[in-house]
């Protein structure tokens, strides 16, 4: 993130997980004993093949970006390669390697995002309007899975507030929904029950207005200097740093600004475990494993790893706390 003042959040670009291991962090975690969200597929899932070897890794045509790069921060990053090919969008499959393997052909121009709703100035943006219309920059913030790992990723992107600005939302504005694209014929978990996990499609998220107008809220369009690979969500995915992994939806065509809070995917496949706001909240277990500690994926090879403890909101809370003020976040998780 830009800023001339250093906060607690802000991440070294030296402290990125290393690619590599990102790709094979599902492989990590089951040695480790840890299933995750996959533990709501069929058995049949659980057990597939769900890494790459390096000389194994798909081939993608990505494009260089021009942006503004982040200032040093705190943490390490997280090597690209681990990044871009070990994934969670169900839309290509369940399994951890089968988006890089069933994305490459993804078709992402022409794009068409539409932002409507209770908006004054509805708006539609094509492929080059998501790299031209606002000035790019890069934000180095850490991403925390539900399922207990995390890493340090460089997005490259522009504020969604500045998005939802120009639009004009209306006082009826109250949250934000976010849809997916839906394209069966290129998207086989759609179609698949078995390879799409038993999702209801399209992928839908949420997020109440302040928190999307919070300066942390990010739209991304690439990663380390690169326009996004197709299983990172391109073109253009949403990124919050402060919440569960799920929260940030790929490949977005639509945002709504609305009255009501809209549903959400994994609120709908399973209530008692998913809430609308997953905040990163080490006080609050998932039911079925602790959120208390962390597994950083570093560089070094497949096993190396920091366990770290758990930060309330991510490490974000100076930035984030006060958007719920006076909420039970043990209620509202």
């Amino acid at each position: 993130m830009l800023i001339k003042t250093p906060k607690k959040s802000q991440l070294l670009e030296n402290q990125v997980t290393d690619e590599s291991v990102y790709i094979k962090r599902r492989t990590l975690l089951k040695s480790l004993g840890y299933i995750g969200a996959t533990g709501l597929l069929a058995p049949h899932a659980a057990n597939a093949v769900d890494w790459f070897s390096d000389d194994e890794t798909p081939n993608a045509t990505l494009t260089s970006l021009d942006f503004k790069k982040a200032q040093p921060g705190l943490d390490k990053l997280t090597p690209e390669q681990k990044v871009i090919t070990h994934n969670n969008f169900y839309e290509f499959g369940a399994q951890k390697h089968q988006p890089a393997e069933l994305a490459q052909s993804f078709k992402v121009d022409p794009w068409k995002l539409t932002i409507s709703g209770e908006v004054d100035k509805p708006i539609t943006l094509d492929y080059d309007d998501l790299f031209k219309r606002f000035e790019l920059e890069e934000r180095i913030y850490r991403l925390r899975c539900v399922e207990t790992w995390s890493m340090v990723i460089p997005w490259i992107g522009f504020s969604l507030a500045d998005l939802i600005k120009q639009a004009g939302p209306t006082s009826k504005a109250k949250y934000v929904a976010f849809e997916t694209l839906y394209d069966p014929s290129q998207m086989p978990g759609q179609k698949s029950r078995r390879l799409g996990g038993g999702i209801q499609y399209p992928y839908k998220e949420g997020l109440r207005l302040d928190e999307a107008m919070n300066e942390l809220s990010f739209l991304s369009v690439g990663l380390y200097g690169k326009t996004l690979p197709p299983q990172n969500g391109a073109p253009i995915r949403l990124v919050v740093p402060w919440k569960y992994g799920f929260k940030s939806i790929k490949s977005i065509v639509s945002i709504k600004l609305v009255s009501k809070m809209p549903p959400t995917t994994w609120n709908i496949l399973a209530p008692h475990e998913y809430g609308f706001y997953a905040n990163v909240n080490p006080n609050v277990a998932h039911p079925r494993w602790s959120q208390a500690r962390e597994r950083r994926i570093t560089s070094g090879g497949l096993f190396a790893q920091n366990r770290l403890d758990t930060e309330m909101f991510n490490g974000y809370s100076e930035e984030v706390a006060h958007m719920y003020k006076g909420m039970d976040l043990s209620k509202y998780y």
